[in-house]
């Protein structure tokens, strides 16, 4: 009787030792801060980790409408850490991210760096991504606005190439907990480059990165932002969520209020940081491989289905870098100019848009 029991006992301990191996693989990789970190901010508790993917994953069935291309554990878990665990609205989050890829498609048909549009939005800057992450552990993303050239991209275009990168950059379990930091430099971005900036496009931006997407964005900064961006902000700000308006920062010429939320020294010259300008290939070539402007075949094997295929010299001709504008940022004294006049000033950066 008693090695029945002792057996009974074993069979138990094995079954749970295997049950959190199943668990944690999930947190595999994982710094042990940024696990705490996890459990403190976004209650994920390893010991229940599987319970709270099926949860969602039973949710599919209410949304026959709706197309789940992938529902494994890795994939669902993004979504619940974009909500901070609360299951009902990490589903919300999933089904309108694969709505949005559904309503529309012409934005993700060849989905990938080798699609001409994307490529060239890439080659261009668009986004720019640091190498480094802040002291929050958050990657840094970078929009050079007036570097668009509407003759050569379309705004649908580099907003494919900013969600593209997203997808990219989100495999990584780190981001998913630590999140990504927006900066947009508005400098010598002109009224005519502005006037392209329609409501619907604004919207369907609006709509693929803070409503269907499991990124979690600790601010959106503003710089050297013209009064004409003042106006079309007012415009969007319908669309926007209370949490989004809070986390969006519009500093003008004044990087001092930047750098209490961004130390400098994770920031290129451009935005008054210790670091070397922003060399605009940069995340071209992580995603397209070193020779992204050569006509040869290439791979970059670190991401898959994101191959490079060879194109014609007409094609490359026009997807060759042209000169950039750089940024007029200067540093001067002042205070955080934050959207909400309202609101009190926050210099600690939130992490989350959800």
């Amino acid at each position: 009787m008693g090695s029945v029991c002792l057996l009974s006992k074993y069979q138990k301990l094995s079954s749970w030792k295997g049950d959190l191996a199943k668990m944690t693989h999930l947190q595999a990789g994982l710094s042990p801060e940024t696990i705490e970190k996890a459990r403190l901010e976004l209650n994920e508790n390893p010991d229940v980790l599987h319970q709270d993917i099926q949860q969602v994953r039973d949710m599919i069935i209410t949304r026959p409408d709706i197309g789940f291309l992938r529902t494994d554990d890795a994939f669902i878990l993004r979504f619940l850490r974009a909500r901070k665990f609360h299951q009902a609205d990490a589903f919300r989050l999933l089904a309108q991210y694969f709505q949005y890829r559904q309503l529309n498609l012409d934005m993700f048909k060849n989905f990938k760096a080798d699609d001409p549009g994307i490529k060239r939005a890439l080659i261009d800057g668009f986004p720019g991504v640091l190498e480094n992450r802040d002291h929050y552990g958050r990657k840094i993303l970078l929009l050079f606005a007036a570097n668009w050239d509407q003759s050569r991209n379309s705004f649908t275009d580099i907003l494919r190439a900013i969600l593209l990168s997203l997808e990219v950059l989100i495999e990584d379990a780190e981001l998913q907990i630590n999140g990504f930091i927006l900066i947009i430099d508005w400098s010598n971005f002109s009224f005519k480059q502005a006037s392209k900036l329609t409501p619907s496009i604004l919207k369907l931006a609006i709509e693929g990165l803070q409503d269907s997407f499991p990124a979690r964005f600790g601010g959106v900064h503003f710089v050297n932002q013209p009064w004409y961006i003042h106006a079309l902000y007012t415009l969007i700000k319908p669309f926007l969520k209370d949490k989004t308006r809070k986390r969006i920062f519009l500093h003008g010429n004044n990087l001092n209020s930047l750098h209490q939320l961004i130390h400098p020294e994770f920031l290129p010259s451009e935005f008054g940081g210790t670091l070397p300008p922003y060399d605009m290939g940069t995340w071209a070539r992580t995603l397209l491989g070193p020779d992204y402007s050569d006509e040869n075949d290439y791979t970059h094997t670190s991401y898959n289905a994101m191959h490079v295929k060879h194109t014609s010299s007409n094609l490359e001709r026009e997807c060759s870098p042209k000169p950039m504008k750089r940024s007029q940022s200067v540093v001067e004294a002042g205070t955080l100019k934050h959207e909400e006049k309202g609101e009190s000033e926050n210099t600690q950066p939130l992490l989350a848009l959800d």
